[in-house]
């Protein structure tokens, strides 16, 4: 009779494991068409959103809570000076990629001796 080879198991879940996590990013929205991951403009009008929108806010809520306490200007230069580390700080988070999902872990590469 003809006998069956055994499946390699671990593969079989690595690659089922790999396809579920591919659909999983691509219902989420983490993986892009790689027609999108060559857009440097629209890469540099995000990093010039997060930057102008923390900007905006922090001084937003310093004249607002100077006019509220009476404390012009220095509430405002405060939270002007927030903003912008908040700025930088999402800047620097789009960059390096950090901001994909909470608990998402990018695949880890294999090394060739490895299994």
């Amino acid at each position: 009779m003809t006998e069956q080879k055994p499946k390699n198991s671990r593969s079989d879940l690595d690659n089922r494991i790999s396809r579920f996590r591919k659909e999983q990013d691509i219902a989420a929205g983490r993986v892009g068409h790689s027609r999108s991951r060559n857009n440097g403009f629209g890469f540099a009008v995000r990093i010039g959103t997060e930057l102008v929108a923390a900007l905006v806010i922090g001084v937003g809520f310093g004249i607002l809570l100077d006019n509220w306490l009476g404390t012009k200007p220095w509430l405002m230069l405060l939270f002007f000076l927030l903003g912008a580390a908040a700025g930088i700080f999402n800047v620097y988070r789009v960059v390096q990629d950090q901001g994909s999902a909470i608990g998402y872990k990018p695949a880890r590469r294999r090394k060739s001796g490895d299994k």
